[in-house]
């Protein structure tokens, strides 16, 4: 496996079980394959003391708090001010995941709707940006960030983007960034390949979603933090840019838009 300097994966979920019997090494593996800071991302605020411990543990792994969109409906009402509270932790650089899935609708929509405001109103107040999970629901998260950007208030990331074009356009326009995962590197994904070349360099961020979508060549395995190496060289083959300019561009987005992550040494 290739190594690039200083990578970043920006939406990891590093509590799974899927991990916890090789936390360890999975960190230590990220590493050596040159990525040096890690996001542990919140999906259950039930869950939320667990991400941050494993945070704490490390100084170059940070956290979110929040609840997805999947548990909106399951998860206990967290209001504003106790998200807020929650970030104010050192570890903790932003707000999420949240947002919209109309793909499964595990809750009802406007369940989902509620709780997607009140992680950007408890965003803008901790003054953190916002990590967005959409699916199937383009025109009503374009909507709903248009309604809370408060002037720019609001900055954030649309994770593991996979919508269309027009979303991704619109984010930009707020101010947002553009995550990608490993989905860039599958057969099927042309359009999205497209809509990585039209994000501009400078608002373009890395990530896996592990355990989840490992990129090509690592289809079909476990995905880990080792392999956002991966995504970041098919990101940098599309831009037509080298796999150090990837690095040093997206290492750069990140701490832009996550300013309370210190660099990795």
């Amino acid at each position: 496996m290739s190594a690039l300097p200083r990578l970043v994966d920006s939406h990891c979920h590093l509590d799974f079980d899927d991990f916890a019997a090789e936390r360890g090494e999975v960190v230590a593996r990220a590493r050596r394959a040159g990525v040096g800071t890690m996001v542990t991302i919140c999906t259950k605020i039930t869950e939320f003391p667990t991400i941050r411990s494993i945070a704490e543990t490390d100084p170059d792994i940070w956290c979110t708090v929040g609840i997805h969109p999947h548990e909106a409906a399951s998860e206990p009402d967290t209001d504003e001010a106790a998200l807020v509270a929650f970030a104010d932790h050192p570890k903790v650089i932003g707000i999420g995941e949240c947002g919209l899935d109309y793909h499964y609708d595990y809750a009802p929509r406007d369940r989902q709707a509620e709780v997607f405001r009140t992680h950007a109103r408890a965003a803008k107040r901790a003054g953190v940006p916002m990590v967005v999970h959409t699916r199937e629901a383009d025109a009503d998260t374009a909507r709903l960030l248009t309604e809370e950007s408060d002037g720019g208030r609001l900055a954030g990331v649309l994770h593991c983007f996979t919508s269309g074009r027009d979303l991704a356009m619109h984010g930009l326009d707020l101010g947002f960034y553009v995550s990608f995962s490993g989905i860039i590197t599958f057969k099927n994904a042309g359009d999205l390949r497209d809509i990585v070349r039209a994000v501009p360099l400078d608002r373009l961020l890395v990530e896996t979603d592990a355990p989840y979508l490992a990129p090509v060549p690592m289809r079909g395995k476990r995905n880990e933090p080792a392999f956002v190496v991966h995504t970041a060289a098919a990101i940098a083959a599309l831009k037509g840019v080298s796999a150090e300019e990837l690095a040093e561009a997206t290492t750069g987005n990140f701490h832009r838009l996550f300013t309370k992550a210190a660099r990795a040494a």
